[in-house]
């Protein structure tokens, strides 16, 4: 059952060949098992769990949707009433959910059963699952190695086989990124497709929550349940409902693929290109052909990322001030020194480090320089790939530049750590959908082959991963220390 996709779950839980309950008790004995090697969860509790997956054994008829008594875990990120929600941080330690983000109450109506809230960067700032204030998750892979960021524990989670699914937030590859470091399958839906209510704020114009399974074909059962109008979020965009999974099975015949030839340069391992060109070239038998592109401004993405999101950051977290929000330092003199020091307290080295950048250039005589500059370039990588399209359907290329990283390896050098983030930043600038799938190995560490579609094109998208992992198997390998 470990190994089984969401669609042969839901076929055995509706044929009674086994119960929510046990189910989801198989999960959290894994969990149980595993955890304290992985440290993927920093939130359990299976009395809650029990009696969800309960309720959910006793619908019947139209109460029970495709997903219905199916386990899954949510990253800390996502408010859910009665959890604790912690976002990574010792700012929000002890801070319980009195409400439900929109992602978890969709996901809670489908009938899905909640195992646990998952590790995480703090507040989503990295892209190695080192900063959270819970402790490092581990690979399951190679636990010396980090399972990327932010949404690590998730990934982790899946990947070690402790749930069938999870949900994951993207802001500049926090989906893709970890699912590509963990041979996984996830991804960030189009900006605004899926509410952000709920969902605790990076960086409000490109944070984004989708979801992460063993495979496309889950991802796509998920997609369904999560995404949807949401009048509470500002940004969320009032569409026609979509079926994601309804072109899941159509050929590729015909399917043109983009290949920027700014992503196939300098800054890639060797082992990556080996896996990532031996994708492509099973593309091209399934009936796909490739021609180059070219997005000329995507090199200026990470730089324009670091002043955009820090921005946004810096205004998103001055709201935890030990007064209105999060941790209160036990002594202080005034309310400015009650400010300093909870947040001095609260947030970790790399939360303080984007605030500092943010506040800085958002500040008087440095806004037209970096700010407003950053916006201009970010309009001209959307540009860039409103061009690529007229003569593409869907771009291709790695999802990070190297397999997954030791411990400590860049936590000394940031603008190492933020380069991890190369190819996935200018999907969230665009407001993009992308997604990541595994395409090999190297060095016996997974590789991740990204996808990135047009504006709502994650039907398509969904379809062309789909039909790889069709014809592939990378998707259903896991590790093998946690085979039993």
């Amino acid at each position: 059952m470990i190994n089984a996709s969401l669609k042969e779950l839901a076929s055995a839980l509706a044929e009674k060949k086994i119960s929510s309950v046990e189910l989801t008790t198989l999960f959290l004995d894994r969990i149980e098992q595993h955890n304290p090697m992985l440290n993927a969860f920093v939130t359990i509790d299976r009395a809650k769990a029990l009696a969800t997956a309960q309720a959910a054994d006793q619908k019947v008829g139209a109460d029970r949707t495709a997903l219905t008594g199916i386990p899954l875990a949510h990253k800390d990120i996502f408010c859910a009433e009665g959890w604790r929600t912690t976002c990574g941080s010792k700012m929000l330690g002890n801070f319980t959910a009195p409400y439900d983000a929109h992602v978890v109450e969709k996901l809670n109506a489908a009938g899905m059963v909640t195992l646990g809230k998952c590790n995480m960067d703090e507040f989503a700032m990295g892209s190695s699952n080192e900063t959270s204030f819970f402790g490092p998750v581990k690979n399951p892979w190679d636990t010396a190695c980090v399972p990327g960021g932010s949404s690590g524990g998730s990934a982790a989670a899946i990947a070690a086989r402790l749930a069938p699914a999870a949900t994951g937030t993207d802001t500049g590859g926090s989906i893709r990124q970890p699912a590509a470091l963990c041979g996984l399958t996830g991804i960030k839906p189009t900006y605004g497709v899926v509410s952000r209510y709920g969902m605790i704020a990076f960086a409000s114009s490109l944070d984004q929550g989708g979801p992460m399974a063993k495979s496309a074909e889950d991802c796509a059962l998920l997609l369904n349940a999560m995404a949807g109008f949401d009048p509470r979020d500002s940004t969320s965009l009032e569409r026609p409902t979509e079926d994601y999974a309804r072109d899941l099975e159509k050929p590729l015949a015909g399917l043109r693929i983009g290949l920027p030839k700014e992503f196939f340069g300098a800054g890639m391992d060797d082992g990556v290109r080996v896996a990532v060109e031996a994708a492509l070239a099973e593309y091209r038998q399934l009936g796909a052909t490739t021609v180059e592109v070219s997005l000329p401004n995507s090199g200026l993405s990470v730089p324009a990322y670091y002043v955009i999101a820090p921005a946004e950051a810096s205004s998103n977290l001055s709201r935890f001030d030990g007064v209105r929000y999060g941790h209160r330092a036990a002594e202080y003199g005034d309310l400015n020194d009650l400010y300093a020091k909870s947040r001095a307290e609260g947030f970790g080295d790399e939360v303080k480090r984007r605030i500092l950048i943010g506040a800085y250039v958002l500040s008087h005589g440095y806004y037209d320089a970096y700010y407003l500059k950053a916006q201009k370039i970010r309009r001209l990588i959307a540009a860039d790939f409103t061009a690529a399209f007229k003569d593409c359907d869907v771009i291709m290329g790695p999802t990070a530049p190297s397999v997954a990283f030791k411990f400590g390896e860049k936590s000394a050098d940031p603008v190492q750590m933020y380069l991890s983030d190369i190819y996935t930043i200018a999907v969230n600038l665009a407001g993009l959908p992308g997604m990541s799938i595994p395409c090999g190995f190297d060095r016996d560490l997974p590789v991740g082959l990204q996808l990135i579609g047009p504006w709502f094109g994650e039907a398509q998208m969904l379809n062309v991963a789909h039909r790889y992992q069709q014809a592939t198997d990378w998707h259903r390998r896991m590790p093998a220390a946690f085979a039993g």
